[in-house]
């Protein structure tokens, strides 16, 4: 994945204030939307003893109220500008469905905020592109909430392979699906709120194939749409020029579960279930016995169901007055995004008013 080399901003002025009287302090979240994620997250805050949470915000006033007071946080707010113009926020979760992640991610930092902002990134290249560009322009923080990444197995895993573990990585096989029976007004379903088992489930695949090989050079895929015009069930093969490909699927009407195989040139590594947040993972190499490596081993939480390592993430960041994160670097979130974008446009799903 592309690295960008000055993710270290010496202009932020997060630098200083996080590190008034000489020692790192607490960081303060603000949380956008109070869904399901949202109450994930904030309950990883929660067991941190280096974060806060110290706002809410929502489209309501008593949604707001609600998550506050379930989670006893001081501020809740009833309009996201509210919370966007918090001072006393130095980051922002913005926890919305990704249909709205360029208007909530770009009216945070439009107010200064810098922002944690959840995957799919947006809904298209060309939206994501706007809000690095508007990040990098007022050198404030930003960064996709692609958990993966920052999961520490996962960081072991893509590193032996950097190291050739299994020789020359050709091949990358991963699938995340369950069986639903969503109707037709579920946002899945709905293209108004950038519906599809794509955007919502295969960025997870397409995300862990471009961690190991980066942007592809060719991009095929088939799918099964709903009447409404969304992929229910999508298959997807990325090729590379140095001859490597993946094989890699997305579905909310197939249960594939969350397998992933690393094929190399000098052995294998296997991940059984929930790839994109693994327990274990074995590797296979000729002549040697099977070797499984599980989270415990190599870091002291041994729990892989935790967005704690990509929270930890961002305070390192902000406390080192980062503008963004190399473990999840924008130029490698904005590469994603340009192969979901050829997928949707192999597989003919559009979305109205936006991929115009």
């Amino acid at each position: 994945m592309p690295m960008r080399t000055d993710e270290y901003g010496e202009n932020n002025p997060m630098s200083e204030d996080v590190r008034a009287g000489g020692q790192p302090r607490t960081i303060r979240w603000g949380i956008l939307a109070t869904g399901g994620i949202a109450a994930t997250f904030t309950e990883a805050l929660l067991s941190m003893p280096d974060a806060e949470v110290v706002a809410v915000g929502s489209r309501g006033p008593a949604a707001a109220k609600a998550f506050a007071d379930r989670y006893g946080i001081a501020r809740a707010y009833g309009s996201w500008a509210e919370l966007a113009a918090d001072e006393a926020v130095d980051v922002v979760y913005v926890a919305t469905p990704h249909a709205a992640h360029r208007a909530a991610a770009g009216l945070c930092l439009e107010a200064g905020r810098a922002v944690l902002c959840e995957k799919a990134f947006t809904l298209n290249s060309r939206q994501a592109l706007e809000l690095v560009e508007l990040a990098r322009a007022r050198r404030l923080f930003l960064m996709e909430a692609m958990w993966t990444y920052c999961n520490p197995l996962v960081r072991h895993l893509a590193a032996l392979v950097a190291d050739g573990a299994i020789g020359e990585l050709r091949g990358v096989s991963a699938h995340f699906g369950f069986a639903a029976d969503f109707p037709p007004e579920h946002r899945l379903r709905d293209p108004a709120q950038g519906g599809g088992a794509l955007l919502d489930l295969g960025v997870y695949p397409v995300s862990f194939a471009q961690l190991l090989l980066g942007e592809p050079d060719e991009v095929r895929a088939v799918a099964h749409l709903t009447p409404e015009g969304v992929d229910s069930h999508t298959a997807i093969a990325l090729g590379w020029s140095g001859g490597a490909v993946a094989t890699l699927s997305c579905s909310f009407t197939a249960d594939t579960g969350a397998p992933a195989t690393l094929a190399g040139s000098a052995g294998r590594i296997d991940i059984p279930e929930g790839f994109f947040h693994p327990e274990s993972f074995t590797l296979h190499r000729p002549g040697h016995a099977p070797r499984t490596i599980h989270l415990s081993d190599i870091h002291p939480d041994p729990d892989p169901d935790t967005m704690r390592h990509e929270a930890a993430e961002v305070i390192r960041c902000l406390r080192a007055g980062a503008t963004e994160s190399p473990l999840v670097p924008l130029d490698g979130s904005l590469a994603v995004m340009r192969t979901l974008d050829r997928v949707r446009e192999r597989i003919g799903v559009r979305y109205a008013g936006v991929d115009e």
